[in-house]
């Protein structure tokens, strides 16, 4: 198995686990995240997933170019309606994900940085979109999700050079929410789980929800929308034991339900 799941306290850490290939992903990598993600959205025990790469070098550098026989029109009609690694555009998973960049985040890697809700990186990390220097694009995310995350000449800027960026400079973009020094960066990880675990599991899952299946409309027709995991936290339980726990000045107790 290429791919790790470990789950404990409502977290789920998704690790790709090929550190002698920079954690690239071939056809069976694929195949493996396609597969956790789909069963982590059948859990309801799960508040917050942290995906990463083995090792100390690399996050992901993306498809792994010794498995990819394919030319560039073949790849890309084959069907991958969640982008690279099954989380580039996912839209089915409510649960919100972490990305711990640990280093090289190349390519698909960095396509499946974009399709994380929060990212944590290593003051060492670099990030890029190098597929135009192999005479290829970034057809599994890249394209179309950075120039909708950042402003267009900042993700043309990533795109038409194929140069990779630092982790200070992707923050300053707007991609990293928080660069930690390599020895700090599982603390940094951690306060950040920490933090949402904190939240209401299905106030969590409503808030994603509704957030992602409400970008192409109008603020008034989003706000009017009403998602099912929307329904379920304004009929809670926790709805009410968070405020009974605010007023009591206590910790909230969340039942998911």
């Amino acid at each position: 198995m290429s791919v790790r799941l470990d789950i404990a306290d409502r977290v789920a850490r998704v690790v790709i686990d090929r550190p002698e290939r920079l954690n690239a992903v071939d056809a069976a990598t694929e195949a493996e995240l396609e597969a956790v993600w789909s069963e982590l959205e059948r859990r309801a025990d799960i508040s917050c997933v942290v995906l990463t790469g083995a090792g100390e070098r690399a996050f992901s550098v993306g498809a792994d170019v010794k498995d990819v026989d394919k030319q560039g029109l073949d790849y890309w009609v084959e069907p991958r309606p969640n982008g690279f690694g099954g989380i580039a555009f996912r839209r089915s998973l409510d649960i919100p994900v972490v990305a711990r960049v640990n280093g090289y985040a190349l390519g698909g890697g960095f396509e499946m940085v974009l399709g994380c809700d929060i990212v944590v990186a290593a003051d060492t990390a670099q990030f890029g979109l190098p597929e135009g220097r192999l005479g290829r694009m970034p057809l599994d995310g890249g394209m179309v999700l950075l120039q909708r995350k950042i402003p267009h000449n900042l993700a043309m800027a990533v795109m038409l050079t194929g140069r990779r960026f630092s982790a200070a400079e992707m923050a300053a973009f707007g991609i990293v929410n928080e660069v930690a020094p390599g020895d700090r960066l599982d603390a940094a990880v951690d306060r950040w789980v920490a933090d949402i675990v904190a939240c209401a599991p299905l106030s969590l899952r409503a808030i994603k929800q509704t957030v992602n299946r409400t970008g192409h409309l109008s603020p008034a027709e989003a706000q009017a929308l009403r998602t099912p995991a929307l329904i379920a936290a304004l009929m809670s339980e926790d709805g009410l034991e968070g405020v009974r726990a605010f007023n009591e000045k206590r910790a909230p107790v969340w039942k998911g339900r």
